[in-house]
This record gives structure tokens, C-alpha cells and sequence, in this order.
């Protein structure tokens, strides 16, 4: 796109019949041959819009395209509920501190060797006992915010002018930005711990003792034995247990905008426009956990994930300056403020807010004028 004054330049070149521009002072007048019905770039002694022809020669489309930026964005994570440990199977012999497992024998004669500890303090060698421990649920209540960014993405926009007015224009633009964005939040947390403990009863009638922790033995039924169901269970609730691990949402914005535009030559060279209207957003993506729970010094790993998708509403208010590169194209750099509502994602007293109420955008790409 260009405007007024390099517009009759380059009309002039196109018709002879055009008179050429003048220039003086902050004056920019132009005039048409004998008719006066066409006036390319407007009419500085009008204070009316003057409606573009569609048959006009002038450049009044445009095709923007660049990467870019988005900042000031933030996430809240919240927990609240009691929840379930996925990094343990007790009913498979996987524990939090080792493994119970049927070896390739079938546990011939009610011993396995496919079994390991962690720890020297599971085995109590008076008591020929083998604890294995088993973390079942987690209570917790809690809330963090975690900002974000610059996250990388692109935009792109397409307008057409439809009115002069003086020597600027007036149209309108529908542009189009995808922003992938992902904020991971690393805070801890107080958490009410149920765990249940598994006894093994590993008295062995020669006084061999167990191999030394950690031990981890193999599924071949050769090495180390130990009976492969437990002699005893019990369980407790540990108040002092804690959370700690991450809580990450990794989700696309998808944003459609459409409204009015302004633009106008700054000069030969640099050209600026203005945009404002209304905006909607697509966010759609995961939440997911990666959390160790700890309680009686055991520790516990808990992973998950659950996707969502939600629509937020908003608006847009956007500057662009172009440098004309040649003719046909410009190099533009951009900002952009699109306040949009929070997307949320939630599941099973699991939340995270993507808050999009202050989002900035600084775009730089190529612009095309047609």
C-alpha cells in the first residue's frame, strides 16, 4: 500500500493526463485532469470521505504476514481435592520403594526373585521383615500464578481500503495469529498423605542375609528369593506430606480479529496505520502434572495429563509502521493490545487459567500491496 503522495507519483507514470503533485510546507494539495470524479489519494480541501472506485488504479488491498511475539501473558494453577497416585501398583508388587514381581518360575514354591529394594532402612534383619511401601492418595488445597513469555508465534492480516479522507485512507482488516504458549508452575505445597506399608516376611532359617540396598533382581529365578505375597499390610495418614513437581499448560491461542483501519504516509519512505475492533480466541491444549508426593520419607512420583479446548472474547487496538522497500512491497514492524478473557482448563479438582486480559503482540514481517 502507499499513500497520497507517492500515489500521484506513480499515477502519473500510469496516465499522462494526470497534473503532477506539489508540495510546500505542511500544504499537500492534488488535482485531477478534467475529471474531477477520480481523485486518486483524496481531497486535502474535503473534509468528507470520498468513496474509492472499484475500478481505481490505486493500491488500496493489502497482505501482511511476520512472526511474532506475545508478552504479558500468565497462567494460575490450583489443586483442591484429594487425589490418586499413578506412580505405584500395589496390586501389581510395584511400590514406591521397590518391587514384588512373579518371577519366569511362577513363584515356585511361593518365592520369587524378581524383587528390589531402595533403601537399608525397609529391611529390619532382627525381625526378618522387608517393608515395602505404597503411597495411595493425596489431599491438598492450594494456589500459585506463573508468568510467562515472550512465547513466539505468527500473524498475518489481509484489508482493503474504501474511503479517502484527506490524503489518508479508511478501510478495514481481518487478521489471524497463532501463539503457542506453554507456562510451568514449580511450587510446592502442603498435602494430607495416605500410605499403606507391606511386610515380607525374609527370616532365613541358614542367617543368609538380604543383598545390600539398592538391590534389584531379576526376572530369571536365579539369585536372591523372597516370598512373593506379603505376610502383613497396614495403612496411616501422614498430615505433614507435601507436594512438590510441576504443573505445566501447554496450549495453541488461536486469535480472529476484524475492524476498522486508518492509514496514511508519514512520508516517501515510512507509512503508519491504526486498528481497533473486536477479537476472539481459541486455546485449545493440555494441562499436565509431573509431582513427586512426599510423606514418611518415601517419596512418590505422580504424572498425568487431560486436554481442553475454550473460546475467550476481547478486542484488539493495533499500530503499524511500514518502510517501503520498492513499490510493491514494505518491511513493517508492529504492536499490538488485545485484551481477551481467561481460558480455563480443569478436571477433578485439577485447574489452570490462561489469563489473556493483557496480552501485547510486536509483530515484524513483510507487507503487500495490490
Amino acid at each position: 500500500m502507499r499513500l497520497p503522495e507517492k500515489m500521484f507519483h506513480r499515477n502519473a507514470r500510469r496516465s499522462a493526463g494526470w497534473l503532477a503533485c506539489c508540495f510546500a510546507g505542511v500544504t499537500f494539495a492534488a488535482s485531477a485532469q478534467s475529471d474531477s470524479s477520480d481523485l486518486f489519494g483524496g481531497d486535502p480541501s474535503k473534509n468528507s470521505f470520498l468513496w474509492i472506485p472499484s475500478d481505481t488504479p490505486d493500491w488500496t488491498r493489502h497482505f501482511h504476514i511476520g512472526a511474532v511475539a506475545g508478552m504479558n501473558i500468565s497462567a494460575n494453577f490450583s489443586m483442591n481435592g484429594t487425589f490418586g497416585i499413578s506412580g505405584n501398583n500395589a496390586a501389581a508388587g510395584i511400590y514406591d520403594d521397590g518391587y514384588v514381581r512373579p518371577d519366569q518360575t511362577g513363584n515356585a514354591g511361593g518365592y520369587t526373585s524378581y524383587w528390589g529394594y531402595n533403601n537399608a532402612s525397609q529391611y529390619n534383619a532382627a525381625a526378618g521383615s522387608l517393608a515395602m511401601h505404597s503411597s495411595t492418595s493425596f489431599s491438598a488445597t492450594g494456589s500459585s500464578k506463573d508468568d510467562g513469555g515472550p512465547f513466539p508465534g505468527f500473524d498475518m492480516a489481509y484489508g482493503d481500503n474504501l474511503w479517502y479522507w484527506k490524503h489518508a485512507r479508511v478501510g478495514w482488516e481481518l487478521g489471524f495469529s497463532l501463539l503457542p504458549v506453554n507456562i510451568q508452575d514449580n511450587s510446592s505445597m502442603p498435602a494430607s498423605v495416605n500410605q499403606s506399608t507391606y511386610l515380607y516376611n525374609v527370616g532365613n532359617p541358614l542367617g543368609i542375609p538380604l543383598p545390600q540396598a539398592p538391590y534389584s533382581g531379576s526376572s530369571g529365578g536365579q539369585g536372591s528369593v523372597i516370598p512373593g505375597t506379603p505376610e502383613s499390610a497396614s495403612s496411616q495418614t501422614f498430615e505433614n506430606g507435601s507436594v512438590t513437581g510441576s504443573r505445566s499448560l501447554d496450549v495453541i491461542l488461536y486469535a480472529v480479529r476484524f475492524g476498522p483501519s486508518f492509514y496514511w504516509d508519514l512520508n516517501d519512505y515510512l507509512g503508519f496505520s491504526l486498528g481497533a475492533g473486536p477479537a476472539v480466541g481459541i486455546v485449545s491444549g493440555n494441562y499436565a502434572y509431573n509431582e513427586n508426593v512426599l510423606a514418611g520419607g518415601i517419596t512418590s512420583h505422580n504424572t498425568g495429563a487431560f486436554s481442553g479446548t475454550d473460546v475467550t472474547f476481547g478486542g484488539y487496538v493495533n499500530g503499524l509502521l511500514m518502510y517501503h522497500v520498492i513499490n510493491d512491497a514494505d518491511i513493517y514492524l508492529s504492536a499490538q493490545y488485545m485484551p481477551l478473557g481467561s481460558a480455563t482448563f480443569s478436571n477433578a479438582g485439577r485447574e489452570g487459567k490462561l489469563n489473556l486480559g493483557g496480552q501485547i503482540y510486536l509483530s515484524l514481517g513483510i507487507n503487500w500491496p495490490f
